[in-house]
């Protein structure tokens, strides 16, 4: 984006912002016609991946520079690795330099003459979203951008991830890149992922590398101050504190725009020791309003706080509708009660009835024979897992993995039988089978 137009854009934000500051703010309540200014958006709980609110989140669409958070995944993973180190100087192709003067991009200038280390390009990429410093980073990496793009498809498929089209580092549009396209694709390809996707990848990206929020919530940061260059680069995520749409907690993520993805935004936002990750992808009336996707994003986070919270449900010792016993092996007794270990914290939505739960017992392949609990053992042994959901709770986990759970246990002791009546029961058994 020029200086001319980014200046335009603020000024048209700053008025909007003080109309709208005319007006209170109002909880945002859970009901049928709640709903986001936007063509997707989706939440989750950034720690147990529970997702809070999907809307047409399982469709991919054009993600623009929210593109960037896979490429500085890898990134902080090489560096982790020790495959490369932030002090490293990076090169600067003639394919980096011309991308990095093109009119209306979001950039920071790359000249070949000068040199820039893996860090200063890092922070370019994700407070400018610069994108001749990703691909030269890409470059840096993996030796050419369309290698680098297949790292990314790589890592994505890693995480479960199978329907996103990428073609290039940057999330620009292939219009830009010249001669420089990823094998097969067109000259007007974008990257695309679904809501869900971005999600998943901003989860892995905050809790592998909690340290990349120290960067995406800078509000302002030099560039090149030792080349002939300087450029004063400034966050595109208006929700940081001293922006126009600040909202208290928020300390990233990524903005994305392009004619095809529209005005997307990845954004994450912690409120009493919980963090939640919003994305909200082709905002509604970004033309006329530039502010639209900070404010559809702030009433997603809105909603996620005022309408959900963990709850306790269940009880210790609380029997399983499905599993009111289990077979014991060499017992005196040939059953045993089982029951839940312990309640377990489960996110619930306000409207939700908690009196409602779905249980689904999982029994332990290692510690049973045929699912048979071997005697002799002590009251309270695992014998299994138990899932816990709200029968309302219609929207699940990005891994159902991490759903919660508790154990399932003995409620009382098992003694072994003795030989007399184990043998006793061989031959007993013996004749029902051969009769």
């Amino acid at each position: 984006m020029s200086i001319k137009k980014t200046r335009l854009v603020i000024l048209l934000a700053s008025l909007i912002l003080c109309v709208a500051s005319l007006f209170p703010t109002l909880t945002v309540r859970a009901d049928d016609t709640f709903s986001v200014g936007a063509k997707a958006a989706f939440a989750i709980d950034a720690e147990t991946g529970k997702i809070l609110y999907n809307q047409d989140g399982d469709t991919p669409m054009g993600i623009a520079s929210v593109t960037k958070i896979i490429g500085l995944y890898i990134i902080l993973d090489q560096v982790e690795k020790g495959k490369l180190a932030w002090d490293d100087e990076v090169s600067i192709s003639d394919y980096a330099e011309e991308l990095s003067v093109t009119p209306d991009l979001s950039n920071v200038p790359l000249h070949k003459e000068n040199t820039y280390t893996v860090k200063e390009l890092f922070d370019s990429a994700a407070i400018q979203s610069a994108n001749a410093s990703i691909v030269a980073l890409a470059e840096k990496i993996a030796g050419s951008e369309p290698k680098f793009v297949e790292l990314m498809q790589t890592q994505l498929k890693k995480w479960g991830i199978t329907d996103a089209t990428l073609v290039n580092a940057s999330g620009l549009n292939n219009s830009y890149l010249g001669d420089n396209l990823y094998p097969g694709s067109s000259e007007t390809d974008e990257n695309q992922l679904s809501a869900r996707d971005v999600a998943i990848v901003a989860r892995h990206l905050i809790l592998d590398y909690p340290e990349i929020l120290e960067v995406t919530s800078t509000a302002t940061q030099m560039f090149g101050e030792d080349t002939v260059s300087p450029v004063e680069m400034v966050n595109w995520n208006w929700m940081l504190p001293g922006f126009i749409n600040h909202k208290e907690g928020v300390d990233g993520l990524k903005t994305g725009t392009t004619d095809f993805a529209g005005a997307c935004f990845v954004g994450t936002i912690k409120k009493d020791d919980r963090r939640v990750i919003t994305v909200v992808l082709n905002a509604d009336g970004h033309e006329e309003n530039p502010s639209a996707r900070f404010t559809a994003t702030a009433n997603l986070m809105d909603y996620c706080y005022d309408n959900w919270s963990e709850k306790e449900l269940g009880k210790a010792g609380a029997s399983i509708p499905d599993m009111k016993t289990i077979a014991v092996l060499d017992g005196k007794e040939q059953s045993v009660p089982v029951a839940l270990k312990s309640p377990v914290k489960v996110w619930v939505r306000n409207d939700m009835d908690t009196g409602k739960l779905n249980i689904t017992p999982t029994l332990s392949k290692d510690s049973l024979k045929d699912k048979q609990i071997q005697a002799p053992a002590e009251k309270g042994t695992k014998v299994g897992t138990a899932i816990i959901t709200l029968a309302d709770d219609k929207l699940g986990y990005l891994d159902e993995k991490d759903a919660p759970a508790t154990d399932i246990v003995t409620t009382a002791k098992v003694e072994k039988a003795n030989i007399f009546v184990l043998g006793w029961r061989h031959v007993a058994e013996f004749f029902t089978n051969l009769f």
